[in-house]
């Protein structure tokens, strides 16, 4: 093991001391102890350790493979890979129920901790599709039966669709979500994906920028750094030598970092500092995107499955859609299900009905039928089993009757038009917008909440979302006559005057360009309000001598009759880093020219 520096080691302990107060934030999927197999289960499990050359490095991978009773060279089965959310392992409670369920089902199950975590060797490198799917392409070879584990074990009950080509599937969420879409790119014998709750984009996850947003990428420029997650997942993957001590020299990384690899840590060490320079910021938003499926999406053609949560303010719903629109564009079958919950909320304790991964009853929950569906279509071949509609969404308002809709497209729901009156309206005719202007000015301290991951994902009480007195702007619409589902994602298009901005446009910081916290709230008749999922959409205007829209995250909501819909532009969040300095912002209104709110209504009409 290399020697580490005091100060270092003081920064373990700290990651450490982080990792005791924010246990739940290491594996998003990772919720429940592991169920050990007794003797009456209907499958055998062996451990395996298969070492492979992934990105230059030689790892070791630790895993388990689950065979089901009577399966063998002469009766062979399909197979599924899954692997661990962050800061998880094989062991983590939803990855071995993954396992099990399916190996009870007749899938031979080979669960696996991804590199740099639980057992397994080398530093961790974010799902990498040059290193961590070279890693799992290793283990198809293990399922194939031309490689064998290091014991000299050889798997040889895979139906096989050619020399050397496993039937094999991949299922798992977050962190196990992006490596099937990476590994799906470098290795065409993955027959089917299953990702749930992960990302299209780290650049748009991790530092938002929602203006001018370009489909499926995140705009030319970093946005607002989401510290409060980064700091979480990184001080859990530093902590991993105190976690393990006995960890492999390969396991060490480099740049400063102890065990993510020298980009990610360069990377981290540029959000932290602030500033966006722009020859290192373009190579920063070149790396993150290279571990991205957002850059690798071409070479996908396996047929995806889609989970993604609509309680999540890590990878929101957006994150899904575009890798739906980029898979479907390309001829790639997939289907996408927008289910409750995801990283910032419900996964410990699904609503009723909602699939419960921890525990493994697949067909209890309508998500858990159409896994088994995806798997009995791609992977058993059964050509009656059915995959679903296009597009299906949950819905939490209803208490009687199917909770998830469905289309046969996406997306759904006409766009209808909201307008920014003067006097703090949102109306649904131009005509009647009344002339004015108001303007809000940003703090040195951040004003606004939206929401602390970590108390949601500890089950910790979290401060109500609240916006400070002249750091924000809000418009707010007449009550709903009628019920109104918004379902997708709604954009506002807007023009703001910041004249401090506007002496530094062409900064070559773009650290120096201004930034606001675009959401949307739910007011009840009462007064009380609700930010809706707590989500919030960072956006870094590109130019404030024109207009410019911003996407926030998609939504699946209900106004209920005598609610109001208010948008709120605000100044700061505290989730998020802010503004550089004091920069006053005035927003302008007339009936020829206001800014519009344009929202994907499926029933009900506002304004």
């Amino acid at each position: 093991m290399p020697s580490v520096s005091r100060a270092a080691s003081r920064s373990v302990l700290r990651a450490s001391l982080a990792l005791l107060a924010s246990t739940a934030l290491a594996a998003p999927l990772a919720l429940t102890a592991p169920v050990h197999a007794s003797a009456t289960d209907p499958y055998a499990v062996s451990a395996l350790k298969v070492t492979v050359r992934a990105g230059g490095r030689i790892c070791t991978l630790d895993a388990d493979v689950y065979r089901p009773s009577g399966v063998d060279a002469a009766h062979p089965a399909p197979a599924v890979l899954t692997t661990n959310g962050f800061g998880g392992s094989k062991a983590d409670g939803s990855t071995d129920a993954i396992a099990k369920a399916l190996a009870a089902r007749g899938y031979v199950a080979l669960a696996y901790s991804g590199l740099g975590f639980g057992k397994s060797g080398c530093p961790i490198s974010l799902d990498d599709p040059r290193i961590d799917a070279r890693a799992a392409s290793g283990l198809v070879d293990v399922l194939a039966g031309t490689r064998a584990a290091d014991d000299g074990t050889r798997v040889d009950y895979v139906t096989q669709d050619g020399t050397g080509d496993p039937r094999v599937g991949m299922i798992g969420g977050s962190y196990g979500g992006a490596i099937q879409m990476a590994t799906a790119s470098v290795d065409h014998r993955i027959d089917a994906l299953i990702p749930l709750i992960t990302w299209n984009d780290l650049s748009y996850s991790l530092d938002p920028n929602n203006a001018d947003r370009i489909r499926g990428a995140a705009g030319p420029v970093p946005g607002a750094y989401k510290y409060e997650w980064t700091n979480g997942f990184f001080l859990i993957g530093e902590a991993q030598g105190l976690l393990h001590p006995s960890l492999a020299a390969s396991r060490w990384g480099g740049a400063g970092c102890l065990h993510f690899v020298a980009p990610a840590c360069q990377t981290k060490r540029l959000l932290d500092s602030g500033r966006y320079p722009a020859e290192r910021t373009a190579a920063m938003l070149a790396y993150v995107r290279s571990v991205s499926p957002v850059s690798y999406l071409r070479s996908v053609k396996a047929p995806t499955l889609l989970v993604q949560g609509q309680a999540d303010t890590l990878f929101n719903l957006n994150e899904a859609a575009a890798t739906y629109r980029t898979l479907t564009a390309q001829g790639t079958p997939a289907r996408m299900i927008w289910q409750y919950w995801g990283h910032s909320g419900g996964m410990e304790h699904p609503a009723p009905g909602e699939l419960d991964l921890g525990k493994g009853h697949l067909e209890s929950s309508y998500v858990g039928r159409r896994i088994l569906a995806w798997f009995d279509r791609y992977l058993h071949h059964r050509t009656g089993a059915h995959t679903g509609p296009a597009f299906a969404y949950y819905r939490d308002w209803v208490t009687d009757g199917p909770t998830y809709a469905t289309s046969p497209r996406f997306p759904v729901g006409a766009g209808q038009r909201l307008y920014l009156s003067g006097d703090g309206r949102l109306v649904g005719d131009p005509a009647q917008v009344a002339r004015g202007s108001r303007t809000y000015r940003n703090r040195l301290l951040a004003t606004s909440h939206s929401e602390n991951p970590a108390a949601g994902l500890l089950r910790l009480p979290d401060l109500a979302p609240y916006d400070g007195r002249g750091t924000y702007l809000d418009w707010t619409s007449a009550p709903v006559a009628e019920p109104v589902d918004v379902v997708g994602t709604p954009r506002v298009t807007l023009k703001v005057i910041s004249p401090r901005t506007e002496r530094v446009q062409n900064s070559s910081d773009a650290a120096d360009k201004l930034v606001l916290f675009a959401k949307l709230y739910d007011v009840a008749p009462g007064g009380s309000k609700t930010l809706v999922h707590r989500l919030v959409a960072p956006a870094r205007v590109p130019d404030v001598t024109r207009k410019f829209t911003v996407e926030l995250p998609a939504i699946v909501h209900r106004y209920e009759p005598g609610h109001r819909l208010r948008l709120v532009i605000a100044a700061s969040d505290a989730a998020y880093t802010g503004n550089r300095g004091v920069k006053p912002v005035t927003v302008t209104s007339a009936p020829e020219d206001t800014g519009v709110l344009e929202l994907p209504v499926t029933q009900g009409a506002l304004g």
